[in-house]
């Protein structure tokens, strides 16, 4: 009170004329407000209501009996809302003489109806284990990824990938040179060639050979 006071004498002596003008004007629109919340059916003080003004980060909560306190401007504003009840908006009138004021506020309740939820508990504990043990768990990523790096469907994936520009001009390459080398002659047979065997034997064991 003692600092409020030493600030408004040093505004009337200190200041321009302007400045308190503007001191005075805006000295005139804050409003001291009080107020109780209630409910509308049972005229109950309501806790823990949410008082904001709106369009400013600025705003209190009712106590346990639903009485609040708030510094506002006239003109303001104010929201009232609360879980269970419907939200309310208030404007503080300009035309308000003196720089307090008290309001009463009334909320109704907001019922909501849920769907209905039947709870049956598991016929037996067999079943419970049962279910328990077959349910179907979503590979995480982890999972995913070490399926899809496992040699066979490594091989799957590679069989059946096109193959890129390089591979194929490569290919091309080879098998131009293979045709010029044995140019005029004919090309040897790999029946007797252990290395080919060996190729072969190894493709059989990989299932490379096997109908899709």
């Amino acid at each position: 009170m003692k600092r409020s006071l030493l600030f408004i004498l040093f505004a009337a002596f200190f200041l321009p004329f302007g400045a308190q003008a503007q001191f005075e004007k805006l000295k005139d629109s804050v409003i001291q407000l009080y107020g109780v919340v209630m409910t509308a059916d049972s005229l109950m003080g309501i806790p823990s209501v949410t008082v904001k003004v709106q369009g400013r980060n600025q705003g209190t909560y009712t106590n346990d009996e639903g009485v609040f306190s708030i510094v506002v401007l006239k003109g303001d504003k104010l929201e009232f809302s609360s879980i269970g009840f419907k939200s309310k908006l208030i404007e503080i009138s300009r035309s308000l003489e003196g720089n307090q004021h008290s309001v009463i506020q009334l909320m109704v309740r907001d019922t909501v109806y849920l769907p209905v939820t039947i709870i049956r508990p598991r016929p037996t504990r067999e079943q419970f284990e049962r279910d328990f043990v077959n349910v179907d768990i979503p590979d995480d990523n982890y999972e995913i990824a070490r399926k899809n790096t496992e040699e066979g469907k490594r091989r799957i994936l590679a069989k059946n990938l096109p193959s890129d520009g390089r591979e194929t001009g490569n290919i091309l390459l080879k098998n131009h040179a293979n045709r010029h080398y044995y140019y005029g002659q004919a090309p040897p047979q790999n029946i007797l060639n252990p290395f080919a065997w060996n190729e072969f034997i190894k493709a059989w064991k990989r299932g490379d050979f096997k109908s899709k």
